[in-house]
């Protein structure tokens, strides 16, 4: 089998989750390769090791973090040319598909976003994706070129696969037309103690049943008890209840988590958009008509008031 190249998406080689689902998938397809850029390649290497990177590439150069994506696109393309690989996976952030995008354009190939899935095939890597609001499964192949494919979070669950995950250096030359956009400053984002939305493994959502940002309190007390991430449709967002940043739908994040929660929320297509590819679908809705219940595992007709704090009472006794 073929090397597979992994863009690894970390902060200071800590790996994020996604990475590490990548790695599993690229298993399916060949031996992974990641490529970490910037600092803490020895810190992640043991990760990356562990779910199965045979070796790492790494590369550490202030352009990485001075610029926006171009250098990471020059180093990706260097570590192609050393590698020859079957394909080179990104994860499905806003980040990764724009430095996928420039990639594939580099190599004159095929890509494919948001893939929720992988498989070996003839021809070359499968992938499976969710199309039109997520109402068609397709799956799909590069036929030019090395593929480069986008990979949703939560995908795949990640799977332990020890290997070697030498660390070699990867000798990377910025390209003159890199550094056309520099990084004036930096803001950390303000933390909620939350996972990450597209990221997290639950997510509770609330949406115009909620009836204004006060009441998003019930929605977060219910997320806090089970370790999930909160969610907002379109309608909560617009009416200024929720951050833009938190919504669920075509025009916010897409999610696919192991468990989605929706309390008060219709499921107009937008909204099912962003988060259909969900393992379990949970809905808390008094109309009974609602469209949301159309794709449920499970529905619960009733007022969100009355059903969100008995099911966050509950889970919190199970807790102990």
């Amino acid at each position: 089998m073929g090397e597979v190249l992994v863009y690894v998406d970390h902060v200071d080689g800590a790996v994020r989750k996604p990475t590490l689902e990548l790695l599993t998938l690229a298993r399916r397809i060949g031996e992974p390769v990641a490529v970490h850029l910037g600092p803490g390649a020895e810190t992640a290497a043991a990760t990356l090791a562990e779910h199965g990177a045979v070796k790492v590439l790494a590369a550490d150069l202030p352009e990485f973090a001075e610029y926006l994506v171009v250098p990471k696109v020059d180093a990706l393309e260097q570590a192609v040319a050393a590698v020859s690989p079957v394909a080179v996976l990104v994860p499905s952030s806003a980040e990764g598909k724009e430095i996928a995008a420039r990639l594939a354009v580099r190599l004159g190939s095929g890509i494919i976003t948001d893939a929720v899935d992988l498989e070996a095939g003839d021809e070359g890597p499968v992938a499976t994706q969710s199309v039109f609001a997520a109402a068609f499964t397709t799956k799909s192949r590069v036929t030019k070129g090395i593929p480069v494919i986008t990979v949703k979070p939560n995908s795949a669950a990640p799977e332990a696969a020890p290997a070697a995950g030498t660390v070699e250096p990867l000798a990377v030359t910025v390209g003159e037309k890199s550094t056309g956009t520099k990084v004036v400053s930096r803001t950390p984002r303000e933390s909620t103690g939350r996972p990450e939305l597209t990221e997290a493994a639950i997510v509770v959502s609330g949406g115009r049943g909620v009836n204004g940002a006060e009441n998003f309190k019930v929605i977060e007390d219910l997320a806090d008890s089970l370790g999930a991430a909160v969610g907002a449709s379109r309608a909560a967002v617009d009416a200024g209840w929720y951050p833009h940043s938190n919504q669920v739908g075509q025009t916010g994040k897409s999610v696919s988590p192991q468990l989605y929660i929706a309390s008060g929320i219709s499921g107009a297509i937008q909204h099912r958009a962003g988060m259909q590819t969900s393992k379990t679908i949970v809905a808390i809705n008094k109309d009974a008509e609602a469209p949301i219940f159309e794709l449920v595992d499970y529905g619960v007709v009733g007022d969100l008031f009355e059903v969100v704090p008995q099911l966050t009472d509950e889970v919190k006794a199970r807790k102990g």
